[in-house]
Parts: structure tokens; sequence; C-alpha cells
């Protein structure tokens, strides 16, 4: 029965974390956008001390039910392992302790020092995320678009197609490799990577040790089959000396299941001595590893993208990416440092986002956390999705009212690339199309009315949308584009 309540409760949370970050028509986010916050390493970053006391309160009743239940990744990790269909297959091995405190010091040091491409390496929310955007997701589209055009064929308007692109070629690698890893880890030995390299199975490993409920041996009735040993995914079960390493048990029941003789209960301790003494696999160290878990992630740098803009009926040359001195972050983020403080690269605003704004960053300091870019859309003032399903609080709830009145950058005019100069033709397409009439045609020559008319931007009114820069029709670097700001303001 413990089994079975853990497979369902697994089920609907995997089932329903999966498709918020699949969702891409902005439905879902609002019932499903609270499992994302139930995530550990985003609650610790986001301070959410509700969330943090029911998780430790959970791991201390029932040992690591988080890590089996809650955790997307590792419920992944348990199905790539049943691919295998091999009785038995598992064994017990001592933990190697050292690898798993290396990993949680290079997380602490990663947060405090801000290397953000660290953080959502390690972050399991994080890696689970990386796979369900960037390789989950464009097959969710492309099934999608086939059914759109089946329901096209039938005059039906059931499905609509959706552009499926390419955000950055390293994040879709890293994805990649990732995917691969932990299919290896979890086909050859099950829990492989949540008990040697996940520092949050760590920090979990260690309130485990003192939990109520625990797997006990009653060694009166064990007969050494090892049948606990050999179906035991976290290998934490010693069938000789009638032990468990309950640092490592993620209290996924199956030793409970296999037993013929009833030696193993899930039970809070009782009088009857047992041998149940687990290896002391966790230094003194580690009773302080927990608090600095608080510390704060990296920046996040603009990416580097490109992309084919069609013009109707031709292919237009391709819009380059210009420079910027400072990358844009979402209006919600408040600024640069808040977002260095708290993103983990966990992907949901990239998925999420309906403008195509939000792309992983390619910098190698900062890899994967979200910045912003116009080259396929710009930040509709009214659109404020990603500040809704942020669980770190890297991006902040915001309201639309507030969002518009925000000032995450200021357009800068390129005058060598406005076609009213370069291909003496009348334009003003940023003018006509800013949401705050920040920008003004006037005649490039003060003392000649009749002379080319070139946009000029009011910095105090603009709030850095990318409208003017999306819509220019300059290739293949714009006339206009945003100039990010380092801390945000309202205008």
């Amino acid at each position: 029965m413990l089994r079975k309540i853990r497979i369902a409760l697994a089920t609907i949370f995997f089932v329903a974390i999966t498709l918020l970050f699949l969702d891409f028509t902005g439905t879902l986010h609002h019932y499903l956008s609270w499992m994302a916050k139930l995530q550990f390493l985003p609650a610790v970053l986001s301070l959410n001390v509700v969330v943090l006391l029911i998780l430790l309160l959970l791991t201390l009743v029932f040992g690591r039910i988080y890590c089996s239940v809650i955790c997307p990744l590792g419920v992944m990790q348990d199905l790539m392992a049943s691919v295998r269909r091999k009785k038995n297959r598992y064994s017990y091995s001592p933990a190697v302790s050292w690898l798993r405190y290396l990993m949680l010091a290079v997380m602490v040091v990663a947060i405090a020092a801000g290397i953000g491409s660290l953080v959502a390496l390690l972050a399991p929310y994080s890696s689970f995320g990386r796979i369900a955007t960037h390789l989950l997701q464009p097959l969710y589209m492309g099934v999608n678009n086939v059914l759109a055009s089946l329901a096209e064929r039938a005059d039906s308007y059931a499905f609509y197609s959706v552009d499926v692109w390419l955000r950055t070629l390293p994040t879709l690698i890293i994805a990649a490799l990732t995917f691969v890893v932990l299919f290896i880890l979890a086909w050859r030995n099950g829990r492989t990577y949540c008990n040697t390299i996940c520092p949050v199975g760590t920090v979990l490993g260690f309130v485990a040790r003192f939990s109520w409920l625990k797997v006990r041996f009653d060694a009166d009735k064990c007969r050494n089959c090892s049948l606990c040993s050999k179906n035991c995914k976290a290998s934490c079960i010693d069938y000789k000396t009638h032990t468990v390493d309950y640092s490592r048990c993620v209290a996924c029941g199956n030793c409970v299941e296999k037993c013929k003789f009833g030696a193993l209960h899930y039970a809070p301790a009782t009088k009857k001595a047992t041998s149940e003494a687990q290896p002391a696999d966790l230094p003194d160290k580690g009773k302080r590893t927990f608090l600095l878990t608080t510390a704060l992630a990296g920046t996040a740098l603009m990416a580097q993208e490109k992309k084919k803009v069609d013009g109707g009926l031709a292919v237009i040359e391709s819009k380059a990416i210009p420079t910027r001195q400072t990358p844009i972050t979402p209006p919600g983020s408040m600024s640069a440092q808040n977002m260095a403080r708290h993103c983990t690269g966990c992907q949901l605003c990239v998925a999420q986002c309906p403008n195509q704004v939000l792309r992983p960053a390619t910098d190698l300091t900062h890899m994967m956390q979200p910045v912003m870019s116009y080259e396929r859309g710009y930040c509709r003032p009214e659109c404020t999705r990603c500040s809704e399903v942020c669980p770190t609080g890297a991006i902040k709830p915001i309201t639309p009212e507030v969002k518009s009145s925000t000032q995450m950058g200021h357009a800068v005019w390129i005058k060598k690339n406005c076609i009213p100069l370069t291909d003496g033709v009348e334009c003003g397409n940023c003018a006509r199309h800013c949401p705050v009439g920040a920008i003004e045609m006037v005649p490039s020559d003060p003392d000649d009315e009749a002379s080319a008319y070139v946009p000029a931007v009011n910095e105090s009114r603009c709030i850095g949308c990318g409208a003017c820069e999306d819509l220019c029709p300059a290739r293949p670097f714009p006339a206009i584009y945003v100039e990010g700001h380092e801390v945000h303001k309202e205008v």
C-alpha cells in the first residue's frame, strides 16, 4: 500500500509539473504554478519560510519522501530505471560521502559567488526544467502542429500552429547531455544521481536521519534472502548487517513490498531492540551545510541568437542581435542584482514566455539564466506571465499597470542604420508602435522641415519593451535598440 500511494502521488506531481513546462497556451500556470514553488531550492532562494517548514516537516515525519514524490527529476529517474526490466538488479553500496559533500560545497560556493551556470547544472529542479523546456516542449509543440494541420483540413479550430525554434544551442546541448547522463546512471543503478551528486538530496538526507517513520528491520524474522537490497534503488540497505542508510533512503517502499518474511516495516521506532544502526556517513560538518544553502545565485547576461524574418512573400535578410552594454532583465526582477541573487535557471519563464523574448544566456558564468532579446517579438506591457510563474523570487509578481510604468531599459537610435537616411524612404515604424509614446519623428536637419524624418527618443518615458527594436525594418542590425538598466525604476 505504501508503494502504491507513493506512485500515485508521484505520478500526479510529475505529470502536472511537466505540463507546466510544456504548456504554451498560458492557461495551466494559473492552476499548477504552485507546484514549482514547492521545490526545495527555489523555496530557499525565495525565502519561502512556509514551504520550507512544510518540506522539512514532511522529511522529519516520512523521510526523504520529497525526493520520490515532489521532485520531478527524482520521479524521472524512476521512469528511466524502469526501462530496464531486469529484476533484483540492485545491491548495497557504501555512501560516496566525499563526493556528496563536495557537490554540496560546490553548490554553496556557486550560489555565494554568483556562478549561475553551476547552480543551474547542480539544482535538480533546474535540470528537469532544462530537459522539459529544450527537449520535451519542442516535441510537444511539434505534435500540436501536426494536429493543427489536420484540424485545418477538417475546417476545425481545435488546434493552432505555433513556432518551434531554437532558443540557444549551448543550453540545448547541455539539456541533451544531462538527459543522457541521468538515463545511464538511472538505468545502471537507480538513484545514483540523487545520492552522490544532488545537493538537495544531501541536505534532506541529513534531516531524514531523524525522521519518525523509517524502514526498520526485524532481525528475528529476516532470512537474509537479500531481496530488500536487490530492490533498493538507493543502494542503501545492507541485508547482511540489517542496516539502512536513512540519509539515502527515499521511502519508495520497494523493500517492504518485496520482503516475503515480514522482516521490514515502514514504522516509527518501537521499544523492541532491532539491528538498525546506520553507517555514520555524514561528518559533523554536514550539520552546518543546511544553513549555507540560503546563499545567493548568479547574474544573467544577454543571449546571442539569430532569426529568419518572414517578410510575407519572401525571406528577408536575417536580423542580427545588437551588442548591449547592459543586459535586459524582465520587469519584476527589479534589478540585475536581484536576478543574480535568486535565479537558478530553471527555464520555466523561458518556456512560458508567449512573446518569445526570454531565452537562456550563453555566457559561461551565467549560462542558462534568462535574458531578454527582441528578435522574435517584444515584451508586451500587458503580459506578466514570467512574474507569475517564477518560483524563486528572481522575478517578483507585478500587475500590468506596474509593468507599463517600469523602466527596464531605454531605446537608443543608431543613425547609420536608419533607412530614411540610408535608403531615402519614409519609415516611422518605431514611433507608430511605441506603446508609451516615447518616440517622436523629427526632421534630421532641424533647419529643414523637408529633410528626412528620424526618431527622437524620450529616455525618461521609454520603458524598454523592445517594440521599436523588434519592428524596425533595418537589416541586419536595427536602427534602434534597447539598452538595459542595472536597476529598474518607475516612470
